[in-house]
């Protein structure tokens, strides 16, 4: 654990109650301590790193892996057959369809087709995933505990179904501090879809720093003229004003901080400061209008209008060119429990040119070397249909224990499949993977062991994998 944490944590009470003159010292000291960590924390070991930074493509609401990656020819002869016993196996089910009468199988509507010199089978409203098809490593076999929605997506995000954890992006915050002193190491963004579909609510914690300092959290970045709320000077502040406000308070909240020496008062100095410098950055990182015509084609026709998936990964991009450790978009509305063909076909139209245009994106630019990619959501669907089934529409429910995600990138093998399940979609049958062995994969790839990536908070240390996590070694190139 670093200086930092030691002297704020648990010497703060002896410290800012203590007559023996050392407030100026210990202020000194923790500002040193500030400055290191902008650097990473000292004392984490650290591997030598394949990516230098992260972008996490969100897809709340969970995609259908049937519709999407897992193909599975056999359903069609089982079309509205019941689901066999001795493949449920007892597991249990949401209570959305635990009262049905049936569960009734659903082959998928699209047809699927091998991709690429790997022959990656892929749906064909994902056309241009296919183009990437050897440039990406698709992990069929992912499981987790939870079924849903807001506890899946807390333990895909923070590696625990409850919250108060802190999210992947604050741990890699923490540990690799920032690259640029006038942006945040951890960038959010969130898209909503453009047809009518159910779009799950998502709660700041998501992004949020648990138990860590506050300053590791994400920023949310918003569409239009302030992409960060209230960082723009109201009409007839200049920035000599303002600069002179934040200095004021900034010299009071020293002498607050000399006091008690809480780690809140140093981390709202430090938010008044970026804010500050953010002010500059901003503005010209959010102005999409220097990007080139063949840029917004690349990205597709949504790519022009702020807050879209799409422009929402130009966004994404930009942000990494620029230093930005971890950036994490999210697009809404997966949740596909009924009119699922049509929400889907939907929601590729939003989101799958725009995932391709980015790897190709990076890939021209060099950055996709030391970039690592993750696409996906917080579980999968079911291979029985949700409510009335016909042969042009059904829905799905929550499914758990098994579903799909993609990974690109640094240290990542293109062209590999990884994991296989039952012919319903429904049990892993080859190589299971966990949220936390993803998690677990992610950290190796940044440069760290993530059993030793901790905090201490309330007498433990605490990591992101908590007690579990193993790496995928087939997947690393």
């Amino acid at each position: 654990m670093s200086d930092l944490c030691d002297i704020r944590d648990s010497r703060r009470q002896f410290i800012g109650r203590s007559a023996c003159g050392i407030g100026t010292a210990a202020l000194a000291s923790l500002l040193a301590a500030e400055a290191t960590a902008s650097g990473g924390q000292p004392g984490i070991p650290q591997q030598a790193p394949r990516a230098k930074r992260m972008i996490w493509l969100t897809q709340a609401g969970a995609p259908s892996q049937l519709e999407l990656f897992d193909h599975k020819p056999v359903l069609r002869d089982r079309y509205d057959t019941d689901l066999p016993d001795s493949v449920r196996r007892g597991q249990r089910l949401t209570g959305m369809t635990s009262g049905q009468a049936r569960l009734p199988v659903c082959p998928s509507i699209y047809r699927f087709s091998p991709h690429g010199e790997s022959g990656m089978w892929l749906s064909e409203i994902l056309t241009h995933t296919a183009r990437i098809a050897d440039q990406i490593c698709l992990v069929r076999s992912m499981h987790t505990e939870a079924i849903n929605h807001d506890p899946a997506m807390t333990l895909l995000q923070t590696g625990h179904q409850i919250s108060g954890r802190p999210s992947l992006g604050a741990w890699l915050s923490y540990g690799l501090g920032s690259e640029n002193e006038n942006l945040p190491a951890f960038v959010v963004m969130i898209s909503r879809p453009s047809g009518p579909t159910n779009a799950q609510p998502l709660h700041e914690r998501m992004w949020g720093a648990g138990f860590l300092p506050p300053r590791y959290q994400g920023v949310r970045f918003s569409p239009g003229k302030d992409p960060v709320l209230f960082l723009s000077n109201p009409a007839g502040m200049t920035n000599e004003r303002r600069r002179a406000m934040i200095s004021d308070v900034a010299a009071l909240n020293r002498l607050k901080l000399e006091d008690y020496h809480d780690p809140e008062t140093a981390a709202r100095i430090d938010q008044y400061e970026m804010a500050f410098r953010m002010q500059q950055s901003v503005p010209e990182l959010a102005d999409l209008s220097g990007e080139t015509p063949a840029v917004f084609e690349a990205y597709g026709p949504e790519s022009g209008k702020p807050g879209t998936f799409a422009a929402n990964c130009i966004l994404a991009r930009r942000l990494v060119e620029r230093g930005v450790r971890f950036v994490q978009l999210y697009h809404r509305g997966w949740d596909q429990h009924a009119n699922l063909p049509g929400g889907i076909r939907s929601q590729c139209y939003d989101t799958d040119q725009p995932s391709a245009a980015l790897i190709e994106d990076l890939r021209q630019r060099g950055l996709l070397d030391d970039t690592l990619v993750v696409w996906g959501g917080e579980f999968g669907r079911t291979v029985y249909s949700q409510g009335a089934l016909s042969a042009t529409d059904y829905g799905r429910d929550h499914h758990p224990r098994c579903y799909s995600m993609w990974l690109a990138g640094a240290g990542i093998r293109g062209g590999c499949v990884h994991g296989e399940t039952d012919d319903f979609s429904y049990n892993i049958v080859r190589d299971p993977v966990h949220i936390h062995d993803l998690n677990a994969t992610v950290l190796h790839l940044l440069g760290f062991d993530h059993r030793q990536l901790t905090f201490r908070h309330q007498g433990r240390d605490y990591r992101l994998t908590d007690v579990h996590g193993e790496i995928i070694q087939p997947i690393l190139a």
